[in-house]
């Protein structure tokens, strides 16, 4: 008696691939993006680190409202908050990272216009190109009796 072959037949094959392809092909746009996303919740985080650090040093303010050092950063107060010059050190903003558009900056093909109380903060896969412009963190320092304001731009983060 002859022993017989098992195995799949050419169409078999053929219809696993088909239906594999279609599997993939609509599962890779959900993939496509991960990193804007990733971007995104990079420039989130950190307007929420701003948001913290300058809440903290607001805390330790009311308590010694003279100069004050909070993890090794010397403050210098504005209204009661950070100013521009210190929001990025407490908040652990790290050049590695972020690049800083200070206050009274003119925009750029690549960076947004600061104005003389504002400071940007790029996160630095889109620093040098032109999603600088519309992905990035603004903080503003607190006005007179107000509290600093802190907003994320996230249109062009890719």
């Amino acid at each position: 008696m002859k022993k017989m072959q098992g195995g799949f037949t050419l169409i078999e094959l053929i219809v696993v691939i088909v239906i594999l392809g279609i599997l993939a092909a609509t599962a890779l746009p959900k993939f496509a993006n991960l990193k804007g996303d990733a971007v995104v919740a990079n420039v989130n985080g950190l307007r929420g680190s701003l948001s913290s650090a300058a809440s903290i040093a607001h805390g330790t303010w009311l308590i010694t409202p003279a100069t004050a050092t909070i993890e090794g950063q010397g403050v210098t107060w504005v209204n009661g908050y950070p100013n521009t010059l210190t929001i990025g050190p407490l908040a652990g903003v790290t050049a590695a990272d972020y690049t800083t558009i200070p206050a009274s900056s003119a925009a750029t093909a690549n960076s947004p216009a600061t104005g003389a109380t504002e400071v940007a903060f790029i996160p630095a896969s889109e620093a040098g190109t032109t999603n600088g412009l519309t992905c990035f963190v603004m903080y503003t320092q607190a006005a007179a009796g107000g509290a600093p304001t802190v907003a994320a731009t996230t249109g062009g983060c890719d």
